[in-house]
Protein backbone atom coordinates (compact mmCIF):
# COMPACT_ATOMS: atom_id res chain seq x y z
CA UNK A 1 0.00 0.00 0.00
CA UNK A 2 1.25 3.20 -1.01
CA UNK A 3 1.94 5.60 1.84
CA UNK A 4 0.26 8.94 2.20
CA UNK A 5 2.28 11.72 1.57
CA UNK A 6 2.82 14.54 4.40
CA UNK A 7 0.61 17.57 4.06
CA UNK A 8 2.80 20.35 5.01
CA UNK A 9 1.12 24.30 4.69
CA UNK A 10 2.83 27.15 3.69
CA UNK A 11 2.19 30.80 3.07
CA UNK A 12 1.66 31.55 -0.47
CA UNK A 13 2.20 29.80 -3.70
CA UNK A 14 4.93 27.17 -5.18
CA UNK A 15 8.34 28.87 -5.59
CA UNK A 16 7.69 31.33 -2.51
CA UNK A 17 10.15 30.97 0.33
CA UNK A 18 7.68 29.68 2.90
CA UNK A 19 7.76 25.76 0.24
CA UNK A 20 11.54 26.35 -0.44
CA UNK A 21 12.01 25.84 3.39
CA UNK A 22 9.20 23.19 3.71
CA UNK A 23 11.21 21.07 1.40
CA UNK A 24 14.01 21.94 3.12
CA UNK A 25 13.22 20.97 6.52
CA UNK A 26 11.25 17.76 5.16
CA UNK A 27 11.99 16.17 2.03
CA UNK A 28 10.66 16.38 -1.40
CA UNK A 29 7.57 13.67 -1.00
CA UNK A 30 5.89 16.34 0.79
CA UNK A 31 2.06 17.47 -0.90
CA UNK A 32 2.42 21.49 0.13
CA UNK A 33 -0.94 23.33 0.59
CA UNK A 34 -0.89 26.98 -0.54
CA UNK A 35 -2.58 29.63 1.51
CA UNK A 36 -2.38 33.35 0.89
CA UNK A 37 -2.61 34.40 4.57
CA UNK A 38 -1.18 33.04 7.86
CA UNK A 39 -4.50 32.93 9.44
CA UNK A 40 -5.78 31.03 6.49
CA UNK A 41 -2.37 28.86 7.15
CA UNK A 42 -3.16 28.64 10.87
CA UNK A 43 -7.03 27.70 9.69
CA UNK A 44 -6.16 24.81 7.57
CA UNK A 45 -3.71 23.03 10.13
CA UNK A 46 -6.24 23.45 12.85
CA UNK A 47 -9.33 21.65 10.37
CA UNK A 48 -6.57 18.79 9.87
CA UNK A 49 -6.15 19.90 6.00
CA UNK A 50 -2.73 19.95 6.73
CA UNK A 51 -0.55 17.57 8.82
CA UNK A 52 1.94 20.55 9.76
CA UNK A 53 2.16 24.02 8.76
CA UNK A 54 5.54 26.46 8.07
CA UNK A 55 5.71 29.65 9.29
CA UNK A 56 8.04 32.82 8.94
CA UNK A 57 8.50 34.32 12.88
CA UNK A 58 11.35 36.65 11.98
CA UNK A 59 13.71 38.18 9.53
CA UNK A 60 17.26 39.18 10.00
CA UNK A 61 16.50 42.58 8.09
CA UNK A 62 12.84 42.96 8.80
CA UNK A 63 12.23 41.77 12.35
CA UNK A 64 9.91 39.89 14.15
CA UNK A 65 6.62 39.20 12.14
CA UNK A 66 4.70 40.50 15.33
CA UNK A 67 1.19 39.35 14.04
CA UNK A 68 2.18 35.63 13.91
CA UNK A 69 2.96 35.75 17.39
CA UNK A 70 -0.74 36.71 18.32
CA UNK A 71 -1.47 33.49 15.76
CA UNK A 72 0.44 31.16 17.46
CA UNK A 73 -1.01 32.40 20.96
CA UNK A 74 -4.70 32.16 19.68
CA UNK A 75 -4.36 28.58 17.67
CA UNK A 76 -2.28 26.99 20.55
CA UNK A 77 0.00 24.70 18.14
CA UNK A 78 2.90 22.54 19.28
CA UNK A 79 6.45 24.27 17.54
CA UNK A 80 8.48 20.77 16.66
CA UNK A 81 11.23 22.39 15.15
CA UNK A 82 12.78 25.66 13.44
CA UNK A 83 14.89 26.36 10.57
CA UNK A 84 17.04 29.34 9.05
CA UNK A 85 16.84 29.49 5.28
CA UNK A 86 19.12 32.20 3.71
CA UNK A 87 16.90 34.91 1.79
CA UNK A 88 18.24 36.06 -1.79
CA UNK A 89 16.07 38.62 -3.30
CA UNK A 90 15.82 39.09 -6.85
CA UNK A 91 14.25 41.91 -8.83
CA UNK A 92 12.12 40.07 -11.74
CA UNK A 93 10.15 41.35 -15.12
CA UNK A 94 9.27 39.88 -18.66
CA UNK A 95 11.78 38.74 -21.06
CA UNK A 96 13.20 42.15 -22.71
CA UNK A 97 11.77 44.28 -20.22
CA UNK A 98 14.18 47.20 -19.49
CA UNK A 99 14.89 48.49 -16.14
CA UNK A 100 13.94 52.31 -17.49
CA UNK A 101 10.10 50.14 -18.37
CA UNK A 102 9.35 49.97 -15.02
CA UNK A 103 6.66 51.65 -13.25
CA UNK A 104 6.18 49.87 -10.79
CA UNK A 105 7.10 47.07 -7.90
CA UNK A 106 5.09 44.51 -6.58
CA UNK A 107 5.96 41.92 -3.12
CA UNK A 108 5.13 40.80 -0.10
CA UNK A 109 5.76 43.41 2.67
CA UNK A 110 8.41 41.42 4.55
CA UNK A 111 10.46 40.80 1.44
CA UNK A 112 9.73 44.68 0.40
CA UNK A 113 11.26 46.14 3.72
CA UNK A 114 14.43 43.24 3.04
CA UNK A 115 14.63 45.71 -0.21
CA UNK A 116 14.47 49.15 1.45
CA UNK A 117 17.90 50.45 1.13
CA UNK A 118 17.71 49.01 -2.76
CA UNK A 119 13.82 50.59 -3.27
CA UNK A 120 14.71 53.79 -1.59
CA UNK A 121 17.16 54.50 -4.41
CA UNK A 122 14.72 54.25 -7.24
CA UNK A 123 12.52 57.28 -8.50
CA UNK A 124 9.05 57.26 -9.75
CA UNK A 125 8.18 53.70 -9.08
CA UNK A 126 5.63 53.20 -6.88
CA UNK A 127 6.19 50.44 -4.35
CA UNK A 128 3.03 47.65 -4.28
CA UNK A 129 2.03 45.24 -1.15
CA UNK A 130 1.07 41.90 -2.36
CA UNK A 131 0.09 38.53 -0.19
CA UNK A 132 3.38 36.63 -2.04
CA UNK A 133 6.36 37.28 -3.49
CA UNK A 134 5.58 33.67 -5.99
CA UNK A 135 2.35 35.42 -6.40
CA UNK A 136 3.81 38.81 -7.51
CA UNK A 137 6.07 36.94 -9.59
CA UNK A 138 2.99 34.73 -11.42
CA UNK A 139 0.55 37.63 -11.67
CA UNK A 140 3.41 39.50 -14.03
CA UNK A 141 3.38 36.58 -16.65
CA UNK A 142 -0.53 35.99 -16.55
CA UNK A 143 -0.96 38.97 -16.96
CA UNK A 144 1.82 39.99 -19.26
CA UNK A 145 2.55 43.25 -17.21
CA UNK A 146 5.89 44.90 -19.07
CA UNK A 147 5.80 47.80 -16.85
CA UNK A 148 6.15 45.99 -13.47
CA UNK A 149 8.50 43.90 -11.59
CA UNK A 150 8.23 41.55 -8.77
CA UNK A 151 10.80 41.04 -5.90
CA UNK A 152 11.28 37.16 -5.51
CA UNK A 153 13.98 34.08 -5.81
CA UNK A 154 15.19 32.77 -8.62
CA UNK A 155 12.69 29.61 -8.31
CA UNK A 156 10.28 31.87 -8.91
CA UNK A 157 11.96 33.25 -12.33
CA UNK A 158 12.30 30.08 -13.82
CA UNK A 159 9.27 28.54 -13.11
CA UNK A 160 7.40 31.97 -14.63
CA UNK A 161 9.48 32.34 -17.43
CA UNK A 162 10.82 35.49 -16.01
CA UNK A 163 14.19 37.55 -16.16
CA UNK A 164 16.50 38.42 -13.71
CA UNK A 165 16.77 42.36 -13.74
CA UNK A 166 18.38 43.05 -10.94
CA UNK A 167 20.19 39.94 -8.21
CA UNK A 168 20.85 39.93 -4.65
CA UNK A 169 18.97 43.23 -3.90
CA UNK A 170 18.01 41.98 0.04
CA UNK A 171 19.96 45.35 2.41
CA UNK A 172 22.37 42.90 3.98
CA UNK A 173 23.67 40.47 2.04
CA UNK A 174 23.81 37.73 5.27
CA UNK A 175 19.99 37.99 5.22
CA UNK A 176 17.90 34.88 6.67
CA UNK A 177 13.88 33.71 7.91
CA UNK A 178 13.72 31.96 10.92
CA UNK A 179 10.61 29.35 10.55
CA UNK A 180 8.70 27.20 12.53
CA UNK A 181 7.55 24.23 11.87
CA UNK A 182 3.85 24.05 13.68
CA UNK A 183 1.43 20.65 13.96
CA UNK A 184 -1.57 20.02 16.19
CA UNK A 185 0.09 16.90 17.84
CA UNK A 186 1.18 17.20 21.46
CA UNK A 187 4.20 15.11 21.15
CA UNK A 188 8.35 16.13 22.60
CA UNK A 189 11.01 15.98 20.10
CA UNK A 190 13.45 13.33 21.31
CA UNK A 191 16.78 15.24 22.10
CA UNK A 192 15.34 18.92 22.31
CA UNK A 193 17.18 21.49 23.25
CA UNK A 194 15.43 24.80 22.25
CA UNK A 195 11.92 26.03 23.73
CA UNK A 196 9.61 28.52 22.86
CA UNK A 197 7.58 29.83 26.05
CA UNK A 198 5.22 32.28 26.77
CA UNK A 199 4.02 33.77 30.34
CA UNK A 200 2.85 36.81 32.12
CA UNK A 201 4.52 38.24 34.59
CA UNK A 202 3.15 41.14 37.61
CA UNK A 203 3.41 45.01 36.41
CA UNK A 204 6.29 45.49 39.36
CA UNK A 205 9.78 46.37 39.07
CA UNK A 206 11.88 43.68 38.58
CA UNK A 207 9.53 40.93 37.88
CA UNK A 208 11.35 39.87 34.60
CA UNK A 209 14.31 40.57 35.96
CA UNK A 210 13.64 37.36 38.33
CA UNK A 211 12.37 34.78 35.55
CA UNK A 212 15.75 36.07 33.50
CA UNK A 213 18.00 35.55 36.74
CA UNK A 214 16.25 31.69 36.84
CA UNK A 215 17.43 31.39 34.03
CA UNK A 216 20.87 32.66 33.91
CA UNK A 217 21.33 30.80 37.30
CA UNK A 218 20.61 27.45 35.67
CA UNK A 219 23.06 27.98 32.52
CA UNK A 220 19.98 28.37 29.94
CA UNK A 221 20.62 30.50 27.28
CA UNK A 222 17.71 33.06 26.05
CA UNK A 223 18.09 33.87 22.25
CA UNK A 224 14.61 35.92 21.85
CA UNK A 225 12.68 38.09 24.13
CA UNK A 226 9.57 39.65 22.60
CA UNK A 227 6.63 41.14 24.07
CA UNK A 228 3.24 41.52 22.57
CA UNK A 229 0.14 43.23 24.11
CA UNK A 230 -2.77 41.38 25.76
CA UNK A 231 -5.84 42.39 23.86
CA UNK A 232 -8.41 43.81 26.60
CA UNK A 233 -5.63 44.45 28.81
CA UNK A 234 -3.92 47.80 28.43
CA UNK A 235 -0.47 48.19 29.50
CA UNK A 236 0.03 44.23 30.27
CA UNK A 237 2.19 41.87 28.06
CA UNK A 238 2.70 38.55 27.31
CA UNK A 239 6.23 37.51 27.22
CA UNK A 240 7.90 35.26 24.52
CA UNK A 241 11.20 33.49 24.88
CA UNK A 242 13.12 31.37 22.91
CA UNK A 243 15.91 28.95 25.42
CA UNK A 244 18.75 26.80 24.85
CA UNK A 245 20.59 24.57 27.51
CA UNK A 246 22.92 21.88 27.14
CA UNK A 247 21.48 19.37 30.18
CA UNK A 248 17.67 18.95 30.38
CA UNK A 249 18.07 19.11 33.87
CA UNK A 250 18.85 22.44 34.37
CA UNK A 251 16.06 23.16 31.92
CA UNK A 252 13.44 21.09 33.75
CA UNK A 253 14.80 23.30 37.23
CA UNK A 254 14.43 26.57 35.19
CA UNK A 255 11.22 25.73 34.27
CA UNK A 256 9.89 24.71 38.12
CA UNK A 257 11.14 28.30 39.11
CA UNK A 258 9.60 30.58 36.01
CA UNK A 259 6.35 28.47 36.67
CA UNK A 260 6.49 30.08 40.28
CA UNK A 261 7.34 33.04 39.36
CA UNK A 262 4.96 33.87 35.84
CA UNK A 263 1.39 33.89 35.24
CA UNK A 264 0.07 31.37 32.43
CA UNK A 265 3.45 30.19 31.68
CA UNK A 266 2.94 28.01 28.02
CA UNK A 267 5.76 25.47 26.77
CA UNK A 268 4.63 26.47 22.64
CA UNK A 269 7.22 23.75 21.78
CA UNK A 270 10.33 21.76 22.91
CA UNK A 271 12.50 21.46 19.78
CA UNK A 272 16.24 20.85 18.33
CA UNK A 273 17.91 23.65 17.70
CA UNK A 274 18.70 24.69 14.03
CA UNK A 275 21.82 25.77 12.35
CA UNK A 276 22.33 29.09 10.21
CA UNK A 277 24.50 27.83 6.98
CA UNK A 278 25.24 30.58 4.58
Amino acid sequence: MKKRKLKVAIQGIATSFHEVAAFQYFDTSIDTVECLSFHALCETLKHDRSDYAIMAIENSIAGSILPNYFLLQEYHFSIVGELYLPIHMNLLALPGVKMSDIKSIESHPMAIRQCSDFLHKLEGIEIKESDDTALSARKIKDKKLRDTAAIANEQAAKKFGLQVLEKRIETHKKNFTRFLVLTKKNGKIAESNKASLSFEVANEAGSLADVLVSFKENSINMTKIQSIPIIGKPREYSIHVDVEWKRRKNYDTALGLVLRQTRNLNVLGEYKKADIKF
